[in-house]
């Protein structure tokens, strides 16, 4: 007979790896909707490149994951049932998002899902406020960082290049665009695959498989695979809204987005802050809409982008809260 422990650490896992395989087609835009819309690149060739530079990237580091699975919730109060009523509070958020094409974040998901999963099997207190607030500002500051860095990049680039007609420069950045997006594939790989990096590793932990918060080697390697895998399945609701409705883009524009994106997220993951792939990069389009126009960005859809990042932490913390007050009178807890 089958140890009940092990069936909820199994049931864990499998749903901490469809979160990052749904969170790999979720967040494909990310990488690749700008080089898409500028026809840089085509949609199949831009989907490949990105998935095996998300593989690559997600193998990279695990600080990232050591934030995720230490900083939230004290280890005494982490249970099976606490970190997959999380995760799927997580999932449904991401697929809601999905659905109606809104380029949400699946770390604020990931994060919220574990906050409300731990409220309901223990209250406020078993947070680690310290943690969340380091977590939280990460992920406040970088889209700000994003719309700085993406604006002054696009000012000095019109500065440089101010004498050079407009067909032959986009031509040489559509070039350019390809290098930037496959940057912004593999930073968007050493970020969003350690979330369930961190989760998969708490349960472990909580299981008692592992004695203390080391990553193995294999939970590393199913992550990046899942995220692959999901990055190549594609996202086309998101890369049409970020890529085409938000701001109308040429390559230079694209080179831009992608180069001033990935060095934000790169530079956060060195130091193990989490941040929002989805947010840095449409803050950073955002960012370079600006630096030609107010007129140019899409505002009605920057509004809903907006309302989606705000709801994002609250709606997976109650979702999250409901699946565990559903699913431990079921399972245990």
């Amino acid at each position: 007979m089958l140890d009940a422990a092990f069936v909820m650490l199994c049931l864990v896992i499998v749903a901490a790896l469809l979160f990052d395989y749904i969170n790999g087609f979720h967040d494909t835009a990310n990488a690749i909707a700008t080089c898409v819309s500028t026809r840089a690149m085509s949609v199949k060739a831009a989907i490949f490149m990105a998935a095996g530079l998300n593989f690559a990237g997600a193998m990279i580091s695990t600080k990232v994951a050591s934030t995720i699975g230490k900083g939230i919730v004290d280890k005494d109060n982490i249970t099976q049932m606490v970190v997959l009523a999380g995760v799927i509070g997580a999932i449904v958020w991401d697929l809601v998002t999905w659905y109606y094409g809104l380029p949400s974040s699946s770390s604020h998901a990931i994060i919220g899902g574990i906050m409300g999963s731990v409220f309901a099997h223990a209250g406020l207190g078993a947070l680690k406020w310290a943690g969340l607030k380091k977590i939280i500002l990460a992920l406040l500051i970088s889209p700000v960082l994003g719309t700085l860095v993406g604006f002054i990049f696009m000012l000095i680039l019109y500065r440089v290049f101010r004498n050079y007609a407009p067909s032959g420069l986009n031509k040489n950045f559509r070039r350019l665009q390809i290098a930037s997006a496959a940057l912004m594939a593999f930073s968007h790989g050493t970020a969003d695959a350690q979330k369930s990096m961190g989760v998969i590793t708490m349960a472990l932990l909580s299981y008692g498989a592992i004695s203390s918060f080391t990553v193995p080697w294999e939970v590393m390697v199913a992550c990046a695979t899942a995220m692959a895998l999901g990055t190549a399945a594609g996202g086309w609701r998101i890369i049409k809204t970020v890529g085409h409705d938000f701001v109308k883009l040429q390559p230079v524009h694209g080179f831009c987005v992608e180069t001033a994106s990935a060095g934000v997220i790169l530079g956060a993951s060195a130091f193990g802050m989490p941040t929002s792939t989805t947010h840095v990069i449409t803050s950073t389009i955002l960012g370079v809409g600006l630096s030609k126009r107010l007129t140019a960005v899409n505002w009605k859809v920057a509004q809903r982008i907006l309302v989606a990042w705000v709801l994002t932490i609250p709606a997976s913390a109650l979702v999250a809260y409901l699946a565990y007050q559903v699913m431990s009178p079921l399972l245990g807890k």
